[in-house]
């Protein structure tokens, strides 16, 4: 099926995966690149590892610089997937389409955006969205820079923020829904498209906060704190019943020329059944589709 010029598959149906194995199939050569978000890379690079440790023959090569600049090469050619957070602008349609692309849309889990502070930050134990839009809102730049500010009840120190660049679909979803328009944000703030970077600047400050992927807060609460968000706490469950606010799809959008590359169809094919038959997608920290919307993914790929 299509809607706004885009080849859809599956549906935004969150539930438990099956602990099988996937299915055996010939092994393959060749190269397969990816690029874009860095929220859904934890996902393509455990797929890439997994594959080619039954393949050998084939090099995937997942690179991270963010849906948007993701979606850039994916347009002029350069890759064969694009990791989004998010789903595909008109825009990037239209860059798409000026070089005969009609991009096959594929969800491959959901996402808890998760707010995070230091372990050492002992007084900031939960936050709301109010707050959360105070502290980057546009008109917070230059004016809102210390914690009480925000709320009389935290300390007079000073607010320091890290969050993902402009190229992040996370950082669209979040403007988004804490700040009601896409992009609006303060930018007086640390930026970067490597959330592990987000991770190393707020793990370093006890006046700091950050957002970013669940994966990545999974990876670090030794040295993190995830905050709940309007009393929800931030969990796969939580994500997983809509209960939590910032809960949002991930997708891998395919190249339909691509998979005239055999090794990049069967990387597809085995993307999509491992997501199916394992827990791979719960093991990195995000929330698998359910079973059926995977089935539904590969007839669209057997059918092309």
């Amino acid at each position: 099926m299509f809607a706004n010029g885009i080849k859809v598959a599956g549906a935004f149906a969150i539930a438990a995966t099956v602990g099988l194995g996937t299915s055996a199939s010939a092994q393959v050569s060749g190269d397969i690149a990816i690029d874009g978000s860095s929220t859904v890379f934890p996902i393509s690079e455990a797929m890439a590892e997994e594959f080619m440790a039954e393949n050998p023959d084939a090099r995937v090569t997942v690179g991270v610089s963010g849906t948007g600049g993701g979606f850039r090469k994916f347009c002029a050619g350069e890759t064969d997937i694009s990791n989004a957070s998010r789903p595909v602008k008109q825009e990037e349609l239209d860059a798409c389409a000026e070089n005969g692309i009609e991009p096959i849309e594929l969800l491959v889990g959901t996402d808890a955006l998760t707010v995070v502070v230091d372990q050492d930050n002992d007084w900031l134990t939960a936050i709301t969205s109010d707050e959360l839009n105070k502290i980057w809102a546009p008109e917070a730049e230059g004016t809102v820079t210390r914690w009480n500010q925000v709320n009389a009840d935290w300390p007079n120190q000073p607010i320091r923020l890290f969050g993902p660049g402009t190229d992040s679909g996370t950082f669209d979803f979040f403007t988004d829904e804490i700040n009601g328009e896409e992009g609006a944000s303060r930018a007086d703030y640390t930026a970067s498209e490597d959330d592990n970077i987000l991770v190393l600047g707020v793990s370093r400050d006890p006046n700091a906060l950050g957002y970013f992927g669940l994966a990545y807060f999974l990876e670090n609460d030794d040295e993190l704190r995830a905050l709940p968000v309007d009393g929800v706490e931030p969990t796969p469950e939580n994500a997983k019943s809509g209960d939590y606010s910032l809960a949002r799809p991930l997708y891998i959008y395919v190249n339909p020329a691509s998979l005239d590359e055999p090794q990049v169809r069967a990387f597809v094919e085995y993307y999509l059944e491992t997501a199916r038959d394992t827990d791979i997608i719960t093991e990195v920290g995000y929330v698998p589709l359910e079973e059926n919307a995977y089935d539904d993914d590969l007839e669209i790929i057997g059918a092309m």
